[in-house]
């Protein structure tokens, strides 16, 4: 069928578009295939490029087609594994006593080669076509809207966000939790943001061509609506979620409060933004998945603070600590804003090297550090002065940030507390979790440091913010204080002390990829658990088949002290692994006290 002079529509299992340039033409979404039989049907020679707008199996499960065929395939950024490793989504996903009901199972059978990632919020050319990427999750998390200036029109290539006017082609995609229907209501929010383009044509997955696109979007976000409020005791307004995402603390300083965890901008006079934090903004509820598709970084409520507080851009983010819902969406930021991420000396390595480490919530991928910054350094920011304090607890990589705004001292507290309240009728308590490395003086310390930082106002990770007086600062001692003691009862440390955390042994990096025939080095950091010097050695332990060099190290280590040791790894070749283990076993003062810790290692 042909629309304009540009467009064709091929019906499949899903409506396939051809954007025809002479005699190429681009792809969006490519149903079973068939297309590839009827291209001289709309004068089209190849299609150069496949540009999908999420991953279902109505609207890819011909890609393997198109790779044959030499043509580009290009995917929404979060849901890249489920065309280019969904073997192992198969795998992986949970099926028994499961309460995930994303359709992340309505993929497809077979992994395709995926040429790229579609660049989110920017203009990219493609074959002959200019096309740019508007995200709008709520059919599945990952979805992306096309938006085109063709033949003197506005188009919007909208995937299944709507089927027609008041109508969505799934509802039963829409609930991502048990529970829940946050899809239903990110759908109304990407309609929102869908309607401000004021496309001319929209053109679905399913469904006609809409001519007018205004009064249908209105209608299908009126009934999405309805849907969100029949759940909750109370309306929500997402109106208001969108268009005003954020709460003003002082003129200066302002509160995202549609963030998982809570960010904030410091605004500058010089009319650029600076980000304490930002993971995973406009959320309407997060599936109980973990896998990449589960988690979508946007950037929705940045119009807001720009168009209502003058803002041109966001110059600079921070992170408090490494946490995935505190820096998801740094990666983005960059790209889309030209943002630098400054991070304290604790936390950088981690952001840069995840799967060096074995700790919880790490992000997927790699994040940007432009400026490392040492801890108990103030560093300028226009008329800002920041420091950055460790601030372990919640995790050993946190910082809390100081600064002065507006007149008050503000101190950036991330998740070290686990509640709080600016009326203060809520009280805190120490938000301590084993595997992100706990001390058990940790609190202590940390009420030692606002004792000496003594702000007016803390701000955290996930409550409200919290004026302080000596009273407050008193009852976070006490906490810290009955913590450690109640550590000090449980654990045998006269006679054994490795810490809160209870292990003597750390591998780095924790996970590798190597191809087998190929050394891999491992660095094993070990503690001495007893009140003297002892001397400690390390056995590695690998696979069958694999070589270590050497056998075993030896260390002296001084009381309590820690130590790191070195081995050489050789996985044989022709022999593929995936997250084949390696143990570290450790013996202290002539104690066996076994593998204390593992790697995991990929050989290809």
């Amino acid at each position: 069928m042909r629309l304009t002079d540009s467009v064709r529509l091929h019906h499949d299992t899903c409506n396939v578009y051809l954007l025809v340039s002479g005699t190429d033409a681009v792809a969006i979404d490519f149903g079973s295939g068939t297309v590839l039989d009827h291209l001289a049907d709309y004068g089209v020679e190849r299609i150069t490029d496949v540009l999908m707008t999420h991953h279902h199996r109505d609207q890819g499960q011909g890609l393997a087609r198109a790779a044959s065929a030499g043509i580009r395939i290009w995917v929404p950024s979060t849901e890249r594994d489920l065309f280019a490793d969904v073997s192992a989504h198969w795998q992986m996903r949970t099926l028994d006593n499961n309460y995930d009901l994303r359709q992340d199972r309505f993929s497809l059978l077979d992994d395709i080669p995926v040429h790229g990632i579609v660049p989110e919020y920017r203009t990219t050319r493609f074959g002959g076509i200019t096309l740019t990427a508007l995200p709008t999750p709520g059919h599945t998390l990952g979805s992306i809207s096309y938006l085109a200036e063709l033949d003197g029109k506005r188009m919007a290539f909208t995937g299944d966000l709507l089927h027609g006017p008041g109508k969505v082609w799934s509802v039963s995609a829409l609930q991502w939790s048990y529970s829940g229907l946050e899809g239903a209501a990110a759908s109304v929010l990407s309609l929102d943001l869908l309607a401000d383009r004021e496309p001319d044509l929209v053109l679905p997955s399913h469904g006609r061509p809409i001519a007018e696109p205004a009064p249908a979007i209105a209608e299908t976000r009126h009934h999405l609506q309805a849907l969100v409020d029949f759940r909750r005791d109370l309306p929500w307004d997402l109106t208001s979620w969108l268009r005003q995402p954020y709460e003003e603390i002082s003129p200066h300083l302002l509160r995202n409060r549609t963030s998982f965890a809570t960010s904030y901008a410091l605004l500058s006079d010089s009319g650029v933004a600076l980000l304490i934090d930002y993971g995973f903004d406009m959320v309407t509820g997060l599936p109980s998945g973990s896998d990449r598709s589960s988690r979508r970084p946007w950037l929705a409520s940045l119009d807001a603070l720009k168009g209502k507080y003058g803002i041109d851009r966001v110059e600079v983010a921070l992170p408090t600590h490494y946490h995935d819902d505190h820096v998801a969406g740094f990666n983005l930021l960059h790209q889309v804003e030209g943002t630098q991420i400054w991070a304290a000396d604790l936390i950088a390595p981690i952001l840069r090297d995840p799967l060096r480490y074995d700790l919880p919530c790490l992000w997927y991928d790699p994040l940007p550090v432009h400026r490392v910054i040492p801890t108990g350094i103030p560093v300028r920011w226009h008329e800002y002065e920041l420091t950055m304090y460790p601030l372990p607890g919640h995790t050993l990589y946190a910082v809390a940030i100081a600064f002065e705004a507006d007149g008050n001292r503000v101190v950036a507290t991330g998740d070290q507390q686990d509640g709080g309240s600016v009326t203060g009728q809520r009280t805190e308590t120490p938000n301590f979790q084993y595997r992100n490395r706990f001390r058990i003086d940790d609190f202590i310390d940390s009420a030692l440091l606002y004792r000496r930082l003594s702000p007016d106002l803390m701000i955290s990770g996930h409550w409200q913010p919290r004026l302080v007086d000596d009273a407050y600062l008193d009852m976070l001692l006490a906490k810290g204080e009955e913590l450690a003691r109640l550590h000090r009862a449980l654990l045998p440390l006269d006679e054994v002390d490795f810490g809160a955390e209870g292990f003597g042994a750390r591998i780095l990096p924790y996970r590798s990829v190597v191809t087998g025939g190929e050394n891999l080095q491992l660095e094993v950091e070990v503690r001495n658990p007893f009140r003297r010097p002892s001397d400690l050695r390390v056995d590695l332990v690998a696979p069958h088949g694999w070589q270590v060099s050497p056998g075993h190290r030896q260390v002296e280590a001084e009381a309590l002290g820690e130590e790191c040791v070195r081995f050489t790894v050789l996985p044989p070749p022709g022999v593929p692994q995936r997250r084949a283990r390696v143990a570290a076993n450790l013996t202290a003062g002539g104690r066996d006290f076994g593998q204390q810790a593992e790697a995991l290692v990929d050989v290809r």
